[in-house]
């Protein structure tokens, strides 16, 4: 399918637009759509979006698509719609997803917020595992001391967890 505005370029971002009830569908190229997006005046993040949607990486081999084993969307297909079928497709989909995801969302990984009345106990298991990972980091680095610190560190943390403060 070719661009709808320059009409050379292979469409490869797709944007449905609902005005005055009725569904608009354009296909771009990645140039018109990074024209489109900076003319469009919408945050920096939806500009990586539509300038992301399709990674160098995400080339779809035409000869063997890519399809999800549980909900059987393809790969081309999500490109199209904009959405996944199920969960699994975050796996089927897994190499193509993460560039992805970490240009709208800036991480690959999900953080999320923490209830206010997340006990004391909790926010410490949480702190001594990134301190557990930052251990062996250092460790990996051959920073000895640095992995020193952070080893006692840690055996502070797993007392106060013992005697219950």
């Amino acid at each position: 399918m070719l661009c709808d505005i320059c009409g050379k370029a292979e469409a490869t971002v797709h944007l449905t637009e609902i005005v005055n009830g009725k569904i608009v569908e354009m296909h771009l190229c990645e140039a018109c759509a990074q024209e489109k997006a900076s003319q469009m005046q919408v945050p920096v993040g939806f500009q990586v979006f539509l300038g992301g949607i399709a990674p160098e990486k995400a080339t779809v081999d035409k000869s063997e698509p890519m399809i999800c084993p549980n909900c059987g969307l393809s790969y081309r297909d999500f490109r199209k719609i904009g959405r996944l079928g199920c969960s699994q497709c975050y796996v089927a989909f897994k190499d193509y997803l993460s560039s992805l995801l970490k240009n709208i969302h800036g991480s690959n990984q999900h953080i999320g917020k923490s209830p206010r009345r997340l006990s004391k106990n909790l926010e410490v298991q949480m702190k001594l595992s990134n301190l557990r990972k930052e251990l062996q980091s250092a460790i990996e680095r051959e920073a000895f001391e640095e992995a020193a610190r952070i080893r006692d560190e840690i055996k502070l943390l797993e007392q106060e967890i013992s005697s219950g403060e």
